[in-house]
C-alpha cells in the first residue's frame, strides 16, 4: 500500500470514529423526553391529602386580633352561616374559598386561640376547618399577606377573631357573640 492510501485509510478511519463517538456522546448528553416539571401554583387551601393545618394570627389596630391560614392569608367567617354548617356554595365558594383539610386532619391553632377547632363536611363532600363552631373561609379579593379587603363585606364578612367571638372585635363589626341560625342565603354572597 502506498504512504498517501495508508494516510488516506486512516484519517477516513479517524473521521470515522469521531464521527461514532460523537453521535455517542450527543446521544448520551441528549435528556430522555420526561414530563414537564410540576409548578405549584399559590393557593389557600390546605393541599389535598394533608394530614394537618398549622393556623397563625396577627393583629390589626382597626380590626384586632384575627385568625390567618396558609401563606398569612387572612380567615374569615361568615355570619349567615349557623354553627358547624356552611351556607357558602357556588359562587359564594369561588369568591370565599372555604379553608378545607383532609378527613381527620390534624388543627394546630395560634398561640392565643382560646376556642376549639374542628372539622364539618360541606355539601360537596369536602371538609372545612371551623373555629368556636365558625366555618373559615379565605377572600379571593385579598392578594397579599396582611388584606383584610373582605372584612365587612355585604355586612356578613368578618375577619375570624382570635378570640372565636365576634364580640372581641371593634364595636363596629359585632353583630353577634355566636354563630346564630339565619335564613338560607344566596350563593353570591
Amino acid at each position: 500500500m502506498r504512504p498517501s492510501a495508508t494516510w488516506k485509510s486512516m484519517a477516513a478511519l479517524v473521521v470515522g470514529a469521531a464521527f461514532v463517538a460523537s453521535a455517542c456522546s450527543s446521544a448520551a448528553a441528549t435528556p430522555a423526553i420526561t414530563a414537564p416539571p410540576v409548578v405549584a401554583t399559590p393557593t389557600t387551601a390546605a393541599p389535598a391529602g394533608a394530614a394537618s393545618v398549622i393556623l397563625a394570627s396577627t393583629a390589626d389596630a382597626t380590626v384586632g386580633a384575627y385568625l390567618t391560614g396558609l401563606n398569612g392569608m387572612t380567615l374569615y367567617i361568615l355570619t349567615k352561616d349557623t354553627p358547624d354548617t356552611s351556607s357558602c356554595t357556588g359562587t359564594c365558594a369561588t369568591n370565599w374559598p372555604p379553608l378545607t383539610a383532609t378527613s381527620g386532619a390534624t388543627i394546630t391553632g395560634p398561640s392565643g386561640a382560646t376556642a376549639a377547632f374542628a372539622l364539618i363536611a360541606r355539601a360537596d363532600g369536602t371538609m372545612q376547618v371551623t373555629y368556636n363552631h365558625w366555618p373559615l373561609y379565605y377572600f379571593a379579593g385579598d392578594s397579599a399577606t396582611g388584606d383584610t379587603k373582605g372584612q365587612g363585606k355585604n355586612g356578613t364578612w368578618f375577619v375570624a377573631p382570635l378570640s372565636g367571638t365576634l364580640a372581641s372585635m371593634a364595636p363596629s363589626v359585632a353583630p353577634a357573640a355566636t354563630p346564630v341560625a339565619s335564613a338560607p342565603a344566596s350563593s353570591g354572597y
